[in-house]
């Protein structure tokens, strides 16, 4: 498998052809799969804003004055309505705003980006991940692409590439009912391929100024697996998630 990043990207506006400006620059095949940052998508769909289009509603001032307080730092409740504007559900509240945004992808403050936006001051993720990434494909020479974020994860440092949305492929392998080397028969092992992909697409994209929004894959093979489109954990099977709904910030030592 060999994956390589797409030259020269321009700027991308509100508008742009997205699919035109990679197949300009790279020759694809069919069975390549494409990974492209949702900065670029989103911008190419205008989702950009500006702080000023969220007027703060009572919800977020009350949120920023908490996050004010706890991080002993000034945080605009324009940010916290956008956030609010942007998820389905509020998570976790403290010590950050951790979310569910409207397609099913859970994140900090709803994936919003204050980088990288030359035109305004928030860019949001893309409305609807896996239409765009469909909306591109049909554009292009290869089946399969892939719209990447980064984010954090639980229990690890660091954030790492994520697939929100998907397109031409399905979103796992399922290794149950397999073998392993010793012949125990595998009953839990699903394979999450598109993050997996994007993981690996974000080491070549790279980050900051010198990032690239566009990466190839070739030569990746699904196999005769059974494949399924499920990425994003139902609430029922969430336990992390259920076990936050019912968790609530304490004051450590000092702190009351």
């Amino acid at each position: 498998m060999e994956l390589f990043a797409v030259a020269d990207i321009p700027e991308v506006t509100p508008g742009d052809d997205l699919a035109s400006l990679i197949r300009e620059r790279v020759d694809l095949r069919p069975d390549d799969v494409v990974c492209v940052a949702s900065t670029v998508v989103s911008k190419a769909e205008g989702r950009i804003a500006d702080l000023d289009d969220y007027p703060a509603g009572p919800r977020a001032r009350e949120i920023a004055d908490h996050l004010s307080d706890l991080e002993d730092r000034e945080k605009d409740p324009r940010f916290a309505q956008a956030v609010l504007e942007e998820s389905v559900e509020i998570i976790m509240e403290s010590p950050f705003l951790l979310t569910e945004t409207r397609f099913g992808h859970v994140g900090v403050n709803a994936g919003i980006d204050r980088s990288n936006v030359p035109d305004g001051d928030l860019l949001l993720l893309p409305k609807r991940p896996s239409e765009s990434a469909a909306r591109i494909q049909t554009e292009l020479p290869a089946d399969q692409v892939i719209v990447t974020d980064t984010c954090g994860r639980p229990f690890r440092y660091g954030q790492r590439g994520v697939a929100i949305g998907w397109d031409g492929m399905p979103a796992s392998r399922d290794w149950r009912g397999q073998v392993d080397r010793d012949g125990r028969e595998m009953g839990v092992t699903v394979q999450n391929v598109i993050d997996e992909l994007a993981a690996a697409a974000n080491l070549v994209a790279g980050e900051g100024n010198g990032g690239t929004p566009v990466v190839v894959v070739r030569g990746f093979e699904f196999g005769d697996l059974p494949g399924s489109q499920n990425h994003f954990r139902d609430l029922d099977g969430d336990y992390v998630r259920q076990a936050l709904r019912g968790w609530s910030h304490s004051p450590t030592e000092g702190e009351a």
